[in-house]
């Protein structure tokens, strides 16, 4: 079934509050238990897809599931793509935590912030 699940930056050292203005919004195919649907991919392959926003800046992409496990994708070429740590274990579910190595090495945690 396919859903939006917002991410928010969780609380971290840049900030000790988190931050509702730096996240993902992601478009993905979940489980009746909120896990991610790597089944469902292929039905739903122009669906699948993630908005990126961090302040002032917007960027879009599509997500995929491969041997590196759920990967949000900026390009074809695969320069620059983050991974979602544990993709295939976590819960996408309102108050739950999602692990992000972001393009410049960080891992940076997040709050599903909501679900629809």
């Amino acid at each position: 079934m396919m859903r939006t699940v917002r991410l928010e930056l969780a609380r971290c050292h840049d900030f000790p509050e988190g931050s509702k203005k730096h996240g993902y919004e992601l478009r993905v195919p979940l489980t009746w238990g909120g896990r991610l649907d790597a089944k469902a991919v292929p039905e739903n392959r122009d669906e699948v897809s993630f908005h990126r926003f961090w302040a002032s800046d917007n960027e879009r992409g599509h997500i995929r599931h491969g041997h590196r496990g759920w990967v949000l994708s900026f390009g074809p070429s695969g320069e620059g793509d983050e991974t979602i740590f544990r993709g295939e274990q976590h819960r996408f579910v309102t108050g739950e935590y999602v692990s992000i190595e972001e393009r410049d090495g960080q891992i940076r945690t997040f709050r599903v912030a909501s679900v629809h």
